[in-house]
């Protein structure tokens, strides 16, 4: 007789701390998670301030974080929730048309981003996509705004939000192989590991392993700051 097979531990939810200062914005993806036993909303709060401090108490997994707040804006609560070790994921909340701060945003540390009038069911998957270690860059929406953005210069009237992450500033692509620049070139126009794997007549394990070492050379916290790095250096026109 063989012995029973001991009972699987259920798989703790994943934890989400919303920010917006539009209380029905919060409380539509509070009603909605509440019907998705796998994520869990630990907290809410409706500005940058009160965010970076639950953001300490809780020690949510991901973050929805607004850009456009009263006092504290997104960008620098961005900052401030992802500075320490063991930080939680952000997912910035931003209006497609007119928010010119998603990329201050992204060289601030978020994973990603998240348009206002996505449907409520591909915001819940965003979020499981960036808890599960992954980032957002999805072509027909993340690199549009990162070209964007990234051709523009920096407003003179918007002061510094403080200094970017190490992992998102300027820098010369120190010990990059020929091949991972070809790599990173196809990851800063928004290609996946298995559109890389075609493009290059390589396996996606291979591609993968490619990206694995572009994100420990040149210290990047994860797939959204790889695109910013290739826009920075110039590799993506």
């Amino acid at each position: 007789m063989t012995a029973p097979t001991p009972p699987t531990a259920p798989i703790p939810p994943i934890r989400v701390l919303l920010v917006d200062d539009q209380p029905l914005v919060r409380a539509g993806l509070r009603v909605l998670m509440a019907d998705s036993p796998d994520l869990a909303v630990v907290g809410e709060a409706g500005t940058g301030t009160d965010a970076v401090r639950l953001a300490g108490d809780l020690r949510p997994d991901v973050v929805v974080m607004d850009v456009r707040m009263p006092g504290m804006d997104g960008i620098e609560a961005t900052r401030l929730v992802t500075a320490g070790p063991g930080a939680p994921r952000v997912l910035v909340l931003t209006t497609f048309d007119d928010d010119e701060y998603v990329y201050g945003a992204l060289r601030s540390g978020a994973s990603g981003f998240l348009v206002k009038d996505m449907a409520l069911d591909d915001i819940l998957a965003a979020i499981r996509v960036v808890a599960a270690g992954d980032a957002l860059i999805a072509p027909a929406v993340t690199r549009r705004l990162i070209e964007e953005f990234a051709a523009r210069p920096e407003p003179a009237a918007r002061p510094e939000p403080g200094p970017a992450p190490a992992a998102a500033r300027c820098r010369p692509l120190t010990g990059v192989t020929p091949r991972e620049r070809e790599v990173l070139v196809l990851v800063g126009r928004g290609l996946s590991n298995g559109e890389i794997a075609v493009r290059l007549h390589i396996s996606a394990a291979t591609a993968k392993a490619h990206v694995a070492r572009l994100l420990a050379k040149l210290d990047a916290r994860d797939r959204v700051q790889l695109v910013v790095l290739a826009y920075e250096a110039g590799l993506v026109p």
